[in-house]
């Protein structure tokens, strides 16, 4: 599952994705990368290290969620003003808003206002959606001289009726309520309005704790979290006890970018579960919602196909009696059918016939 990050310049967005990822693109205060990064991004979790204390396996493999660091957005720029290819492949997408001031670093619009600039990208993806959407209704109206299929007639009226007047309303497409079934189809458009989005509000040290600076609409798609990039990047150079003691000072009790990761994974609407043993603990990536029969195949297909039950119990009870034997003998570890939804944090073994 990936993540794209994306922001107007200077808002800090390398400096972040360098945290996310542990890697180190190079940043610079007064030019601005043009170049798109990819990077991943282990998933903090604390059930997880626990089940490797109890184990203590050879392996030990957590979540991940793959990052991609977009270069700056250009205001009006329509499609021309993003990458589109990368961004039209991530699942959900990071607007890191810059929050700060800095006497040395003018903001491209002349103040740093982080509502501004929130709404100001949101019309930027929505521009982009329009450009996009108005093309393919013309394509559409064209075919009609030799017929339009079922599919197509569905598809102009979707498009027609009820997503081009939502983006002439300038209103992003994650708040516009679908039936499923055009979920589905609009979903091969990877319009960039209608994608989830987590809201990264970059400020300064002497803003840490306070209430966002940015207010989104209840039910919009989007969550907001507050981060300051420079002082990530002084914690995540310090041992285990300076770090701590660090963030206490701050009121904080961990860094921010731990927060973003899960916030992120959340927001892309996926759960773990683990699997566990001597030989490896391990976190699988499912969708929240997905059946026992599917959770198998995250693992390897062959568990899918040949899928009898699973072996099925919560991680704390797990954790609490100290193995798989006593959560047996203690009625714990159930068996679970094709149809059973896995839960986050369920601990799984799969009896497979292949």
């Amino acid at each position: 599952m990936q993540a794209g990050i994306l922001g107007f310049a200077k808002a800090g967005k390398t400096t972040l994705f360098n945290l996310l990822t542990r890697s180190s693109q190079q940043t610079d205060k007064y030019t601005t990368s043009k170049k798109t990064h990819i990077g991943v991004a282990e998933v903090p979790d604390d059930r997880l290290v626990k089940l490797r204390d109890l184990f203590n396996p050879r392996k030990f493999i957590p979540a991940t969620v793959t990052y991609v660091d977009i270069p700056g957005v250009k205001k009006g720029g329509g499609s021309e003003g993003f990458d589109l290819p990368s961004l039209r492949e991530v699942d959900a997408l990071i607007h890191v808003v810059r929050a700060f001031e800095d006497p040395e670093l003018l903001h491209p619009e002349g103040s740093v206002d982080p509502q501004r600039d929130v709404e100001s990208l949101d019309l930027e993806l929505i521009l982009a959606d329009h450009e996009l959407v108005s093309g393919r209704l013309e394509r559409l109206e064209k075919a009609r001289k030799r017929g339009l299929t079922p599919e197509e007639e569905r598809e102009a009226e979707l498009l027609g009726k009820t997503v081009l007047p939502a983006l002439d309303d300038e209103i992003p497409l994650r708040r516009v309520e679908l039936e499923p079934e055009d979920v589905k189809r609009l979903r091969g458009f990877q319009l960039l309005s209608a994608k989830p989005m987590l809201i990264a509000v970059n400020v300064d040290e002497a803003s840490l704790g306070k209430p966002s600076p940015v207010s989104t609409a209840e039910g919009s798609g989007v969550a907001t979290i507050v981060i300051s990039a420079p002082i990530e990047a002084e914690v995540g150079g310090l041992g285990d006890e300076e770090q701590a003691e660090f963030l206490e000072d701050l009121g904080l009790s961990e860094p921010s970018v731990n927060r973003i990761i899960r916030a992120s994974y959340e927001l892309l609407g996926l759960a773990s579960f683990f699997t566990v043993g001597e030989d490896e603990v391990r976190a699988w990536t499912i969708r929240q919602g997905t059946s026992a029969k599917a959770s198998a195949g995250a693992i390897h297909s062959d568990l899918e196909k040949g899928f009898i039950r699973a072996e099925v119990v919560r991680w704390d009870e797990l954790v609490r009696l100290g193995s798989l034997a006593a959560c047996r003998e203690q009625a714990l570890l159930r068996l679970e059918g094709k149809e059973y939804i896995t839960q986050d944090g369920d601990v799984m073994h799969i009896r497979s016939g292949i």
